[in-house]
């Protein structure tokens, strides 16, 4: 469970700095504590939608990974993070990723700020 909470916390921070830095992403709240139940609620839907159909994604576009050398993969995270929005916006829930360029960078920046955390307080 300790595990579980964690990676949720550094995912939600990593969507967070992707919300500030991204200008197609946005993040909106009353105040900073309804951003922060907003973004932990996103980053659980964000885990669930890269635990469940991510797998089955990479796993039919196997060619492509192949054929680009695995650069297929940032277009993929791109998608789970859209997807994510998607989903967001029907639970309502004030999270937003503005067209697939933003999924892009925003995706690279999620990845980047969460390895770096998950080194600092991932796993023992």
């Amino acid at each position: 469970m300790k595990n579980f909470t964690i990676k949720t916390l550094i995912n939600a921070a990593a969507i967070w700095v992707a919300a500030w830095i991204v200008g197609g992403i946005t993040l909106s709240g009353h105040d900073w504590w309804h951003k922060a139940v907003t973004v932990i609620a996103v980053a659980l839907i964000f885990g669930v939608v890269n635990f469940l159909i991510k797998p089955l994604v990479k796993l039919l576009s196997l060619p492509l990974f192949i054929l680009t050398l695995g650069l297929i993969t940032f277009v993929i995270n791109a998608l789970m993070l859209w997807l994510t929005s998607w989903a967001s916006d029907k639970l309502d829930l004030s999270f937003h990723v503005e067209g697939f360029w933003a999924a892009l960078l925003g995706s690279l920046i999620i990845s980047i700020v969460s390895c770096g955390l998950n080194l600092a307080f991932g796993d023992d």
